[in-house]
C-alpha cells in the first residue's frame, strides 16, 4: 500500500500529497497520523517560506472513514474522542503558520476534507472540485475547523444550509459565494497552485506572517485593538531587513530581493 501523504520541498515550498486516491484521501487513521506529522515537521523547518496542500487522484479528500466508523458503532463516541484532538491541533497549526498556505482542489471535498482545504490562506480550484458537507447524512456533527473555515468565509447562514441539506456545490457556486479564491481548468491545477506558492516563498515573508496575524483574528477585534495591533505590527515591519530592501527597491525601480527573517 502506498505511503498516505507525501511530504517533499521544492525550493522553499513544502508540498503536502495526499496519496491515496483510490480511498478518495480519506482521513483515515494512517492518513491522519502522516498529516500530523508532516506538519509538524514543516512547523519545524525555518527554510520553509510556503506551504502547498495537493492530493492525487479525482478527489481532493472525502473526509473521514464511514468504514472505520461502521467498525466501531458501538464504540464511535470514543473513537473520536481519540483521534479528534490530535488532528485538530495539527490543523490548527498548519493554519497558523507564519507563511502562505495554498490548497490546491484537484476534485470533490466533504467533511473533514472541509476543513483540511479551507485552513489554507488561499485555495484554488479545478472545474470538477465539488463541496458538499455530509455530516448531518449520517448523524455526525463537523470537525476538523470544517464549520469555522466555512463560516468565516460565508457566514452561519450559508454555512448552516449547506451542512443542513448536503446538497453538493461545484466550483463554480463556492468562487460566487467567497469558499474558493480561484477556479481553473482541471489541466493547469497542479502548475498553477504551484507557481502561486513559489511566487509567494519568493516573497516578504515575515510581511505576510503580520498580515496573517492581522487578518485571521480581525473580526474577534474591536477597531481600537485592530488599529493598535496594526501599528505594533507595522512598527516591527518597519524595523526589518524586508522593509528595508522593499524600500529600497521599489526607489531604484527593482524587484525586490527578499530572503526569510532570522
Amino acid at each position: 500500500m502506498p505511503t498516505a501523504l507525501l511530504l517533499d520541498y521544492r525550493d522553499d515550498v513544502a508540498v503536502f500529497t495526499l496519496n491515496r486516491p483510490q480511498r478518495a484521501n480519506v482521513l483515515d487513521f494512517e492518513m491522519s497520523a502522516a498529516l500530523i506529522a508532516a506538519i509538524e515537521t514543516v512547523a519545524k523547518n525555518q527554510s520553509v517560506r510556503a506551504v502547498l496542500l495537493q492530493a492525487r487522484g479525482r478527489q481532493f479528500c472525502g473526509g473521514g472513514d464511514i468504514t472505520d466508523f461502521s467498525r466501531a458503532l458501538d464504540q464511535l463516541g470514543d473513537l473520536l474522542e481519540r483521534g479528534i484532538p490530535p488532528l485538530h491541533r495539527a490543523i490548527h497549526q498548519l493554519a497558523t503558520l507564519p507563511v502562505p498556505v495554498i490548497s490546491a482542489l484537484n476534485g470533490p471535498i466533504g467533511g473533514g476534507g472541509i476543513g483540511l482545504a479551507l485552513c489554507a490562506d488561499i485555495v484554488i480550484a479545478a472545474e470538477s472540485m465539488k463541496l458538499r458537507g455530509g455530516y448531518s447524512a449520517i448523524g455526525l456533527t463537523p470537525d476538523v475547523g470544517a464549520s469555522w473555515f466555512l463560516a468565516r468565509r460565508i457566514g452561519a447562514a450559508r454555512t448552516k444550509e449547506i451542512f443542513f441539506t448536503n446538497e453538493a456545490l461545484s466550483a463554480q457556486e463556492c468562487l460566487a459565494l467567497g469558499i474558493v479564491s480561484r477556479v481553473c481548468p482541471d489541466a493547469e491545477l497542479a502548475e498553477r497552485a504551484f507557481a502561486l506558492a513559489a511566487s509567494l516563498a519568493r516573497g516578504a515573508t515575515g510581511s505576510f506572517g503580520r498580515i496573517k496575524l492581522l487578518a485571521d483574528g480581525a473580526a474577534d477585534r474591536s477597531l481600537a485593538e485592530q488599529l493598535d495591533l496594526e501599528h505594533r505590527c507595522m512598527v516591527e515591519s518597519g524595523r526589518s531587513a524586508e522593509a528595508v530592501e522593499g524600500v529600497t527597491a521599489f526607489m531604484q525601480k527593482r524587484a525586490p530581493c527578499f530572503t526569510k527573517p532570522a
